[in-house]
């Protein structure tokens, strides 16, 4: 099984879909809060480590010029 930020996108749809449902209430919707507040934190996650590797590749590629002027973002 091979997840994608497809995968993830619908997830966080889905989980948005279950915190609008209005017949929660109470203690299920506490749980929902908190099922999302961990889905959350996990795509936070994964999407900082996608940004990193593609982060990462940019930089790879730069480097084969040498007169390639640091990345903006790398720069204090």
């Amino acid at each position: 099984m091979r997840n994608t930020l497809g995968d993830l996108n619908n997830h966080l749809f889905a989980q948005l879909e279950r915190l609008s449902d209005e017949d929660l209430s109470g203690e299920k919707l506490t749980e929902e809060i908190n099922r999302a507040k961990a889905v959350t934190g996990v795509a936070s996650q994964i999407i900082a480590n996608g940004s990193l590797v593609l982060d990462s590749i940019k930089l790879a590629d730069d480097k084969i010029n040498a007169n390639t002027a640091i990345p903006k973002m790398l720069e204090g």
